[in-house]
């Protein structure tokens, strides 16, 4: 493993140029909006902005999930956040949520909007809202919650760290590799361990922690995200491929896969979503035979 680095850290850091790699241009050591922009609404109670990263897609899955059981009230449209262009340094998605990360929800269908910021506890407010996918049983309810958290506390090594380094950086860094691989894989083998004895990762229900774990790590064993199932060997996780793929066959998850979508087979990018139809009219794929 190489060790050696020409680089001897500063006694005060300085943000004197950019850090480069794919990012670069969105990357900045400071907080608030870069210009004024409001933000659209739509004509639904639930306004959702976004983009379908991981993160993104817990939210629209959940979504999709509340309307398959008839929650009306459900009902939402979810506007594209363009996140390389800066869209999230709007001003009027900085009103929404200060972190400058997608998803942001706002919840109009009081007297008062509420905004709600962060997936983990969008997928919550949800929840409790229509009571629905967070178990009531203190035992059970405990189970979900520790793995929505352990999601929030370990997919940054897994996007942040692996990722980036592994997929996004502009040098490879073998002793970063190295240290993230280690790293995801353990938390794979965290998963296969509690899937091997438990369906789903509360228990026997399909719960917001399956909806916020699956887009991560079932995204990554199924070989879409970073080019990487090879090289860490995901097939060898037998459970979380049997988890992975129950789940992947819910049609309101391959709605949700789709919202907010602008890679991939045009069939399955959704730019935006007002309306149940648009599943049927509005993919990428049916607007360019319309123009």
């Amino acid at each position: 493993m190489t060790g050696s680095s020409d680089y001897t850290p500063p006694k005060i850091w300085t943000w004197n140029k950019a850090n480069g790699g794919q990012f670069a241009n969105i990357n900045r050591p400071i907080a608030g909006p870069t210009h004024d922009k409001d933000l659209p609404v739509g004509r639904h109670p639930l306004q959702l902005y976004s983009l379908a990263t991981p993160n993104g897609v817990k939210v629209t899955i959940m979504l999709e999930e509340l309307l398959a059981l008839g929650h009306s009230g459900a009902e939402y449209d979810a506007w594209l956040i363009k996140i390389g262009e800066g869209d999230q340094f709007g001003s009027g998605f900085v009103g929404v949520n200060p972190n400058s990360k997608i998803p942001a929800l706002v919840d109009r269908s009081g007297p008062t909007p509420i905004r709600v910021f962060e997936s983990g506890s969008i997928l919550t407010y949800l929840a409790e809202k229509f009571g629905a996918f967070l178990p009531t049983d203190p035992a059970v309810r405990a189970e979900c919650f520790s793995w929505l958290f352990w999601q929030m506390g370990s997919a940054p090594y897994l996007g942040g760290g692996f990722g980036h380094f592994y997929a996004y950086a502009p040098t490879k860094i073998e002793y970063a590799i190295d240290r993230f691989a280690m790293e995801v894989k353990r938390q794979l083998d965290v998963l296969d361990r509690r899937l091997a004895e438990s369906e789903y990762l509360s228990g026997k229900e399909y719960t917001i922690a399956d909806m916020a774990v699956w887009p991560w790590y079932g995204g990554l064993v199924k070989g879409w995200q970073y080019g990487a199932a090879e090289f860490l060997q995901v097939e060898d996780y037998k459970n979380v491929q049997r988890w992975a793929d129950a789940i992947f066959e819910r049609p309101a998850v391959k709605r949700g896969r789709m919202i907010n979508r602008v890679s991939g087979e045009p069939s399955s990018q959704l730019h935006e979503r007002h309306d149940a139809s648009d599943f049927e009219t509005k993919t990428q794929d049916k607007l360019a035979i319309a123009s």
